[in-house]
């Protein structure tokens, strides 16, 4: 049975979704809801959503919750690959690519990254264009672009306390 509550953010109204034993879905405003999932707040919502304000107000870097996202192997690859993109770096599409061993899939990559379930905690915001030119985002590229600006500006500030 999934769970799903909605929260008030920085980047507005979002919705996050669980399994029982990990999270499932981020879903933004425009977003559709898991079909089937009961609105109620557990406990592990309630750290998701403590954990993302952390995260959105420059508190935190990495996310420790049990994630739980549905896939081809394929998009489990990609998305897995996404996690190790560390806080405040990009990775083009074909970068993702190759780092999965798919050299000729940049294309395969960004339709896994469209259909990413667990934005922001699967970090795809932080895959860019060929170019450097900020690309497809499911919540908008304003987000995209905010949640990239988040961690260039937290690093840099760390950078300069060292």
């Amino acid at each position: 049975m999934k769970s799903i509550f909605s929260y008030q953010t920085a980047l507005g109204e979002i919705k996050i979704a669980e399994n029982g034993t990990a999270i499932t879905n981020l879903c933004f405003q425009e977003d559709s809801i898991p079909a089937g999932a009961f609105v109620q707040e557990t406990e592990l919502l309630k750290e998701a959503s403590e954990q993302l304000t952390d995260y959105l107000l420059g508190k935190r870097k990495n996310f420790s919750l049990p994630l739980a996202p549905e896939g081809t192997i394929f998009m489990l690859g990609v998305w897995e690959a996404l996690c190790a993109i560390p806080y405040g770096e990009t990775r083009t599409y074909g970068d993702v690519a190759n780092s999965i061993g798919k050299k000729k899939a940049s294309r395969a990559v960004g339709m896994a990254n469209n259909r990413n379930p667990i934005p922001v905690f699967i970090p795809c915001h932080r895959v860019i264009g060929k170019n450097g030119k900020l690309v497809g985002y499911r919540g908008g590229l304003q987000i995209k672009e905010r949640l990239l600006e988040l961690e260039k500006q937290r690093g840099i500030n760390e950078d300069n306390r060292l």
